[in-house]
């Protein structure tokens, strides 16, 4: 069973892009470009009940069960069980953002309490996947190239961060960088879990 959990990192990265695609296809002129992902599950929105069903709720899961794996399977190494609880975490945050829709219009100057509660679970989940690669990156217990490659994760992040916050703020295309800046921290996930399967 443990083996079939090592999976789940793998599952759960190739899980949100179909699933962000399928939940875009029932929302008419959804746009991936200047719409937020959250948008998706937002109040009133088309997709409001359906998105988190296929997006939130089982990436929780799969990312708490990804996260349950690192910490039984490697509990002799700390830096792995760190980046265990920062998985479980990210999955725990997944499913607040799912129960707790962002408000229609993503530019409100007077958010709501399920808005402001998105949004901080939200800022946990990248920073919960900022600290997890960053372990990897100072952990001589992983192999050079994986380290590297978490560095470049962590600066692609946080570079298309910084363009979404300026893209929200002309109202131009921030959709487009926040699915580049969380696209960072999923490809660093994929390969990651890889690394873990080959390990197993």
């Amino acid at each position: 069973m443990d083996v079939i959990f090592s999976y789940a990192g793998i599952i759960a990265s190739v899980w949100i892009v179909i699933g962000i695609y399928i939940a875009s296809r029932f929302y008419p002129n959804y746009s991936h470009l200047k719409q937020f992902c959250s948008e998706l599950g937002a109040f009133g929105s088309p997709t409001q009940k359906l998105s988190p069903v296929i997006n939130n709720y089982p990436l929780g899961a799969l990312l708490v069960v990804f996260g349950y794996y690192l910490i039984i399977a490697f509990q002799a190494h700390l830096p792995t069980v760190a980046i265990g609880v920062m998985v479980i975490v990210h999955g725990i945050c997944t499913w607040v953002c799912g129960f707790f829709p962002m408000d229609a219009d993503a530019y409100t100057q007077y958010p709501s309490k399920s808005c402001k509660i998105h949004s901080w679970s939200g800022l946990i989940m990248l920073a919960s996947f900022i600290i997890a690669p960053l372990i990897v990156a100072f952990s001589s217990y992983y192999p050079l190239p994986l380290r590297v490659f978490s560095v470049v994760c962590v600066l692609g992040c946080f570079y298309f961060s910084y363009r979404l916050a300026k893209a929200f703020k002309i109202k131009t295309v921030p959709g487009l960088h926040q699915r580049l800046s969380y696209g960072f921290q999923i490809l660093w996930l994929f390969v990651y879990s890889l690394c873990v399967v080959a390990k197993a």
